[in-house]
């Protein structure tokens, strides 16, 4: 007879503290080379409603050489007007689920552990100047991710709300070695960065593409909805553009959707997905001058590969609550 499989629940602030930013960037990296390498990935799929408003979101993956794969779902607004994630943590020999965890304190790390891993595939190497539009959470989990990749030397955040951007700059002048300043203008943000970060929830391009030096490389971590562009059809013209997920530049890329349908690119514009890049098998920056884009919507790639490294150190730790779950031979059997 077929025995439970004992997993680990994990709780929100069991895992908060168990890895610094550079440790989520590394554990990414590994997921986005299996990728290159052939590991399954799916785009996100989105089922929306009207009535209460909100919208349940899920995505998978499978990373073999990390042992493990899984699915990200999460709901958002509704008429609690909040969001909650679950991911589910699987085995990827034997299937037997490992844990489940609350996401909700790992999200920005391991998103900004993805646009990270897209500075250092695509940015210049001597990139010091550094541009954050946005001040949320996400804004915060891109910044102390990508400074682990790049040495900067000084960090500008624009956002509509100057208390927002100043408390953003003090926060991180407390946290990181780059001087941070708040700027009045997404113009003022941009002017000498080598590398910019939009995270925005904004349905509209954040800054003019014709404003961005050569040289410059362009994390978008808001490009989750075929009507959401925080970038304009000037800058994924004139970029190389390379998103995390291939299928998903027609599906839910907003920008790319954009440009598409302004008639300035065409899907060939798609140079190569990242995992195709950290995994070598296609090139990154080939120039000083080139402007490139990394197009974060979202994937479980990198929410699996944070999500098995935290299970691991909770486990070693001693973390969480163990958990039954039934095999399937047992649940319909009844034996």
């Amino acid at each position: 007879m077929t025995t439970d499989a004992t997993a680990l629940f994990l709780q929100s602030d069991e895992v908060a503290d168990l890895a610094e930013p550079a440790e989520y960037v590394d554990a990414v990296r590994e997921g986005y080379r299996q990728r290159g390498e052939g590991a399954p990935a799916t785009p996100r799929t989105t089922l929306f409603s009207d009535e209460p408003a909100g919208m349940l979101t899920g995505y998978l993956a499978i990373l073999p050489d990390t042992g493990a794969m899984g699915g990200y779902t999460y709901a958002a607004g509704f008429s609690g007007r909040d969001a909650h994630f679950t991911l589910p943590i699987f085995d990827a020999d034997s299937g037997d689920p490992l844990a489940v965890l609350d996401g909700a304190s790992m999200n920005p790390h391991k998103t900004g552990a993805a646009g990270a891993v897209g500075v250092d595939a695509l940015a210049r190497r001597d990139a010091s100047d550094l541009a954050i539009i946005g001040s949320g959470a996400q804004a915060r989990g891109q910044v102390r991710a990508t400074a682990t990749v790049r040495d900067f030397d000084r960090i500008e955040v624009y956002s509509p709300t100057a208390d927002n951007r100043e408390s953003f700059a003090a926060e991180m002048n407390d946290a990181l070695d780059p001087t941070v300043a708040a700027v009045a203008s997404p113009a003022a943000a941009i002017e000498g960065a080598d590398v910019v970060i939009t995270a925005t929830s904004a349905s509209e391009p954040v800054f003019d593409g014709d404003l961005l030096e050569p040289g410059t490389h362009v994390t978008a971590m808001g490009q989750y909805h075929p009507e959401k562009n925080e970038l304009d059809a000037t800058t994924i013209e004139r970029a190389t553009y390379v998103p995390d997920l291939r299928e998903r530049v027609t599906q839910d890329a907003g920008s790319f959707i954009n440009a598409l349908d302004a008639g300035v690119v065409d899907e060939d514009h798609v140079h190569a997905e990242l995992g195709d890049i950290v995994a070598g098998n296609a090139s990154g920056r080939q120039s000083p001058e080139e402007i490139t884009v990394f197009d974060s919507g979202g994937t479980a790639i990198e929410t699996v590969a944070a999500g098995h490294m935290l299970y691991e150190r909770a486990k070693a730790d001693g973390r969480g609550e163990e958990i039954d779950f039934a095999p399937a031979s047992k649940a319909l059997t009844g034996r």
